[in-house]
């Protein structure tokens, strides 16, 4: 028989739906596995999987199920594009952006079509995979098209003369082009969510915010880089000068050296070619770069 512990801990047990598959099915197992969560791939059960912390699973799911899958709390948290969330319409509250998978829903048609705006398609063919998307765009542009939904390769339907335009998920264009397909107006951003059931944010609130707390840090550190040097202290005006700390360098002291300073701080990792030539011209000696896997404000 469970004690009051064991229960209390059960009760407190999330389920975390993912991709199974797509864009952002592999983006998102690293930022889990960098959170320190990971995922233990030796279960016994394929859709549901378990994490290093027993009181954390991964259920594997359809992107464009996982809203609703967490909307009817089958699962507690998620993570999905937010066009699947502005598509399925559910119920959900959106915790956090992780920032990746970013992409724009498009309207595009045929290069060198007689079609310019979207107006131009009353009455005409528009293929989509987001049908709850599309029909929302037009009813608020006031125009009435025959959407056409598809489950695939939504750029080829023009050339096939399946339709008239499509609206379709873009992110680089490249796709678009190939298909000699040209945007015409941009119907949604959109981008990788944390997402959140209503209840169980209030009912499981302590351990969705370890989990929520775990992933942004993660998403805080991407680009950041850890830089230490020793300095002299008749220099270290100049080197809090030259760089841009997250909220200042840290500064302490050299036990070996009461002339000497160890300066630490968090700069974006694109800026760090300059400024390590910036402050060994200034006087830095001893400089090291490490990286950063998780950073919590």
């Amino acid at each position: 028989m469970s004690n009051d512990k064991d229960t209390q801990i059960l009760s407190h047990a999330i389920r975390l739906a993912i991709p199974n598959k797509g864009r952002i099915a592999e983006p998102i197992r690293d930022l889990i596995e960098k959170s320190g969560l990971g995922i233990v791939e030796n279960s016994d059960r394929s859709l549901i999987v378990k994490t290093r912390d027993p009181h954390v699973e991964i259920l594997y799911a359809r992107p464009i199920d996982i809203p609703e899958y967490v909307a009817t709390g089958v699962a507690d948290l998620g993570i999905t594009g937010h066009d699947m969330v502005v598509e399925r319409g559910s119920e959900i509250i959106e915790l956090l952006n992780l920032g990746f998978g970013r992409a724009t829903v498009v309207l595009a048609v045929p290069e060198k079509s007689t079609y310019k705006t979207v107006t131009d398609l009353e009455g005409k063919r528009v293929s989509t995979e987001f049908p709850a998307i599309t029909r929302k765009y037009f009813k608020k542009n006031g125009v009435k098209p025959i959407i056409v939904p598809v489950g695939g390769a939504c750029e080829a339907t023009p050339h096939l003369g399946i339709s008239d335009a499509i609206v379709d998920l873009s992110s680089s264009g490249t796709t678009l082009r190939q298909n000699r397909l040209e945007v015409i107006d941009k119907v949604l951003e959109t981008s990788t969510f944390l997402i959140g059931n209503k209840q169980s944010c209030l009912s499981k609130k302590e351990k969705i915010d370890e989990v929520h707390l775990a992933l942004e840090s993660v998403i805080n550190a991407r680009g950041k880089c850890y830089l230490m040097m020793n300095v002299e202290r008749s220099g270290l005006d100049q080197i809090k000068d030259i760089i841009p700390g997250l909220s200042g360098p840290t500064v302490m002291e050299v036990a070996s050296r009461p002339d000497m300073v160890a300066v630490h701080v968090v700069v974006d990792a694109e800026k760090v070619y300059q400024l390590i030539n910036k402050v060994k011209q200034a006087g830095a000696r001893d400089i090291l770069v490490m990286s950063i896997e998780r950073l919590i404000h």
